[in-house]
């Protein structure tokens, strides 16, 4: 059985134990761990598996939760499958982890549920006032392969809902933001019925999220995601925020990675940080 999400390691100790090569590149990733290290003192390693994006990101968000996000309060939240599905039949062909070929009556329930259980725990999580405690019901949560795959389903479903209403938002002349353009100017997602058939489907089994499904992440959330891209040290790319442009009461959270795969999470502020 392998941890979802590991216990902390200094993050110097675990630089030199990775890369430990002379090569041009190696030379790169090791500055980038020095610069993460002015800012933070330890690091997690997320499990890989296609879903370390939403695992990362996921983790981070409920180990820093003092409430529950607005969106996840409002009272039709849990209507999102029933509502969509009457408005988009495609939505039948949604693909539930491990379970094809279920009909979309099921599903839409099924989705609920997930719906409901990332409310919930949300709700329970931030409401932790210990720091400690926190970061234990966090473990615990990221220990349990069930709940964490059906939170996993929750946040691909609110991906979904967010491209629908940002593409009917572009067709209807609305201001959307630029990210939007790139996610439907890409041949295998020219509309959110393509985007979830050859790419929302196919997370967690066959791929990650690519970059531009980043900002679609952030967006489904309403918070801000800074990257450091390791291998980018040294170019304006070495921090990249999801959106670059955040709005600014979206609380924000930091993960690493060394080749826009692949992530894990800075942990223990250092001190001169936080003031």
């Amino acid at each position: 059985y392998k941890l979802s999400v590991s216990p902390e390691m200094d993050i110097m100790e675990y630089c030199r134990k990775e890369w430990r090569g002379n090569t041009p590149a190696a030379k790169r990733i090791r500055k980038g761990y020095e610069a993460v290290a002015l800012k933070f003192a330890s690091i997690r390693r997320i499990r890989g598996d296609n879903y370390c994006a939403f695992r990362a990101t996921l983790f981070q968000a409920l180990s820093q939760a003092t409430q529950l996000p607005r969106w996840l309060q409002s009272e039709d939240f849990t209507m999102l499958p029933e509502n969509l599905l009457s408005k988009y039949d495609w939505i039948k062909q949604w693909q539930l982890r491990q379970k094809p070929g279920k009909r979309m009556g099921e599903i839409s329930d099924e989705i609920k549920e997930y719906l409901i259980l990332l409310r919930k725990k949300w709700k329970n999580i931030s409401e932790i006032k210990g720091p400690l405690e926190k970061q234990e019901a966090c473990d615990k949560l990221f220990k349990n392969e069930e709940e964490e795959y059906s939170l996993y389903e929750a946040l691909k479903f609110l991906m979904l809902n967010t491209a629908i209403e940002l593409y009917n938002a572009d067709k209807s002349g609305r201001r959307v933001p630029v990210f939007s353009w790139l996610l439907f100017a890409r041949d295998t997602s020219p509309n959110p019925c393509q985007l979830m058939h050859n790419h929302l489907n196919h997370i967690g089994h066959s791929g990650g999220l690519e970059q531009v499904e980043m900002f679609l992440l952030a967006y489904a959330l309403q918070y801000t995601i800074q990257v450091y891209r390791l291998y980018k040290y040294s170019t304006d790319e070495f921090i990249t925020l999801y959106p670059n442009d955040p709005e600014e009461d979206w609380p924000m959270v930091t993960l690493i990675t060394e080749d826009d795969r692949h992530y894990n999470i800075p942990v223990r502020m250092c001190q001169e940080t936080m003031l």
